[in-house]
């Protein structure tokens, strides 16, 4: 079974990074993208997604030579679409109540682009109360905390965030019914979880009780929303199960993924037909190659009982 998984996972990632990365200047910013952003979700956000993958494929090391070599081009193209980091400085010098700027930076962070400056500015203004109070969902949150960490801010200090309380604040974190969950409690549940365990590497993140709800109804989750086609959701939930202590990655599962991938790497969002044009084919189906990136790295190196099962 786990060879199965390993196999299928690493060619569902390895394929979904490499059409990331054939069509990456598709998702350029435009020429003249200010650090204002009117519509920081058109192009601005996906980047950081593109570079979250990146550096989760880069961190686990586990998906083989080529793919690294695609991995550090996709963090180097988004790093320099960025000003080498000086656009997400200047936005967190006018927006200061602006999470995006330190959630965008920490991959790069982890994999060696620093911006001193921004560092400076990120370690002032995420200490200040008006930014720790910011009205966001409590799964953002997490993910702000979860980026503090990874860039290194406040470790040890008092100005650490309460990990609990931030959990316990999520819809995951009561333990709710799980029949009445719906798409968008889909997806914070998958986030609550990819923060508390800073995205597989450290599975005892996510408390006991919580871990075994998941562990009992993810694989019913999974197949409700396989059902319908929303695979983009079923891939973040396969994320989730890389996440737990005790791996949950189902030979079906990947199977069933990897039949739904074109043979050039796209994997559709849903079940409605895929457009021709290659700039809307991006647009539309660019999020869920990202998912695909990182569910089939993370399955690949938990099988291999790689880097982020050892941590």
């Amino acid at each position: 079974m786990t060879a199965s998984v390993t196999q299928t996972a690493h060619q569902v990632s390895t394929q979904a990074l490499a059409w990331l990365h054939t069509h990456r200047e598709l998702g350029g910013l435009p020429p003249d993208t200010t650090a204002d952003l009117g519509d920081p979700d058109s192009v601005y956000k996906p980047l950081g997604e593109t570079a979250l993958a990146a550096s989760l494929v880069l961190r686990e090391s586990a998906a083989g030579s080529t793919a690294l070599d695609r991995a550090r081009e996709l963090m180097a193209f988004c790093w320099r679409q960025l000003g080498d980091g000086d656009m997400l400085y200047e936005r967190m010098l006018r927006h200061s109540m602006t999470t995006d700027p330190l959630e965008t930076y920490a991959p790069f962070a982890r994999c060696g682009f620093r911006h001193e400056r921004l560092e400076r500015l990120l370690a002032h203004t995420s200490a200040l109360r008006s930014f720790r109070g910011v009205e966001i969902l409590p799964n953002r949150r997490l993910a702000v905390a979860n980026a503090a960490r990874v860039v290194g801010l406040a470790r040890g200090s008092s100005r650490d965030y309460d990990w609990e309380a931030l959990t316990r604040a999520t819809w995951l974190g009561g333990t709710p019914e799980p029949w009445l969950i719906d798409w968008m409690a889909g997806y914070c549940v998958t986030h609550t979880v990819f923060h508390l365990t800073d995205w597989a590497a450290n599975p005892a993140g996510l408390p006991d009780d919580i871990a075994a709800y998941v562990s009992a109804w993810l694989p019913v989750w999974i197949d409700i929303w396989a059902e319908i086609e929303q695979w983009d959701l079923v891939a973040e939930l396969m994320i989730v199960g890389c996440c737990l202590r005790e791996p949950y990655c189902d030979p079906a599962d990947w199977e069933r993924l990897a039949r739904v991938q074109h043979a050039d790497g796209l994997l559709p969002r849903d079940g409605d037909p895929v457009a021709d044009d290659p700039e809307q084919r991006f647009r539309d189906h660019q999020h869920t190659a990202v998912v695909a990136a990182v569910a089939g790295t993370l399955a690949l190196s938990r099988t291999l009982g790689g880097a982020a099962g050892a941590r």
